[in-house]
């Protein structure tokens, strides 16, 4: 319904114009018809041709010449000074004798037009002349009534035959106006019905041609995201069906007391770990959500970031000692403006990452250095590190770099894209350099701030 009334709107405007300028064409025609002064032009060059030929003439034959001259399609009539007329029958030509005095005292050589009315088809011209060198005035009325009418009906055949032309053309522009803004409106029928893989062509460069550009481009990010969405319920089934499988199993078998009583607390504690992976799904899932939103508390302060650093590592001591890892930490002593709960979320997140990844009796080196740019913090440690057609997906949601590792390494490949999203909230930047066998670095680039409100350079 809609192309068909932009179709019907483009074409039915188009004739409408072209109807409105037919006729203002041929009301400004008619008028500068009648008023223009390329008439009173033609009719003093005819007036004077015919005074000349008149001048040349005898005077007996003066009669037979005027009525030859009538037979052209207008009118002649000669005065004596005296005010005789020179011939006995003449045609009607509205004159006033005020007119014929002032042609016989007109100081001008050239033909004198005689007042007429604004739509009168014909003029009236009087010139003085002289006859045997007697003093006469020679009037000549000239009628193209006729020859304005036929150009009347040939300029309105004209205009008529205009219109008729481009009514066909616009007929044809704008189908082809239309079609792609139909073709438009058949896609985004088959996107509302799930089919995001339509897409268009187009080689136009107009502005449609653009529409159709960013039709597909749409098109391209809503199937990426509904496959994300896709990838993200399969994602969070699978780590939701894999602890309820275990709590499910062993719960069973100490219910159905197939578990020997000596290995009850082992499977007890199968099932605590299985619920707090769980839980941190849902913790991470729920923050994810809340990040996500506008309306997650953002509360910048200026404090000192080695010291909150100290506090991360002192919090995760028991991880890192577990494995008896060394921690190296060079800090300068830096205040930013930030949230300070957020931020913390940070390098809790990456510091218990390095943990993970690090081979017992490792090292992972913890750096923060400002410079003219700003603060760069970097937690480096020396594992299996990141394949590099991996990086590229590192902070994708449930990403995991090797998913044969899965079991082995807690983690529901969450904690990078909360990172991610935190460090975006800041306008911050966030790097990764990995070597395979050699570990990885993270690196966080906190622009120079020009004062504690949070403003950048």
């Amino acid at each position: 319904m809609l192309k068909r009334s932009l179709y019907v709107r483009i074409v039915g405007t188009f004739i409408t114009v072209v109807v409105l300028s037919v006729l203002i064409s041929y009301f400004t025609m008619s008028f500068f018809f009648h008023n223009e002064v390329i008439f009173d032009e033609e009719v003093k060059n005819v007036t004077s041709g015919v005074a000349e030929i008149i001048e040349l003439t005898e005077l007996e034959d003066v009669p037979a010449l005027v009525e030859t001259f009538q037979t052209y399609y207008f009118n002649i009539m000669i005065f004596h000074e005296s005010g005789e007329p020179l011939l006995d029958q003449y045609p009607s030509i509205p004159l006033s004798d005020s007119s014929i005095i002032d042609v016989f005292y007109s100081a001008e050589e050239d033909p004198v037009i005689l007042p007429h009315g604004k739509r009168e088809a014909s003029r009236v011209a009087g010139i003085p002349i002289e006859i045997e060198q007697e003093p006469y005035a020679l009037f000549l009325h000239l009628d193209y009534e006729e020859e304005m009418l036929s150009i009347k009906k040939l300029v309105v055949s004209s205009l008529l035959f205009v219109l008729l032309i481009g009514s066909l053309l616009i007929l044809l522009a704008s189908r082809r106006l239309v079609t792609p803004i139909k073709k438009l409106t058949n896609a985004a029928k088959e996107m509302a019905k799930g089919n995001f893989s339509v897409r268009l062509k187009s080689k136009d460069k107009d502005e449609v041609g653009e529409l159709i550009t960013s039709f597909n481009h749409m098109a391209s990010e809503v199937e990426k995201i509904d496959k994300m969405r896709e990838d993200f319920v399969s994602s969070v089934s699978h780590e939701i069906q894999s602890p309820l499988t275990s709590i499910r199993g062993f719960t069973k078998a100490i219910q159905d007391e197939v578990v020997p009583k000596q290995n009850e607390k082992e499977y007890l504690d199968i099932i605590y770990q299985e619920t707090e992976r769980l839980s941190r799904l849902s913790e991470n899932l729920l923050r994810l959500a809340s990040l996500d939103s506008e309306h997650h508390p953002y509360h910048p302060e200026v404090y000192k970031l080695d010291e909150q650093i100290r506090r991360t590592v002192l919090a995760t001591e028991p991880q890192w000692k577990s494995k008896n890892l060394q921690i190296l930490l060079e800090l300068d002593t830096v205040e930013i403006y930030a949230d300070q709960d957020l931020l913390e979320q940070v390098w809790l997140n990456l510091f218990i990452n390095a943990i993970k990844y690090s081979p017992p009796e490792g090292e992972i080196h913890i750096h923060i250095q400002e410079d003219t740019s700003g603060v760069k913090v970097s937690i480096k440690d020396y594992g299996k590190g990141i394949p590099e057609e991996a990086i590229p997906y590192l902070f994708d949601r449930f990403f995991k770099v090797d998913k044969a590792r899965t079991n082995s390494i807690a983690g529901n490949g969450l904690g990078l894209s909360i990172v991610k999203k935190i460090v975006m909230i800041h306008h911050f930047s966030i790097e990764v350099s990995s070597k395979e066998g050699e570990g990885s670095v993270f690196t966080v680039l906190i622009p120079k701030q020009q004062n504690d409100t949070g403003q950048t350079s």
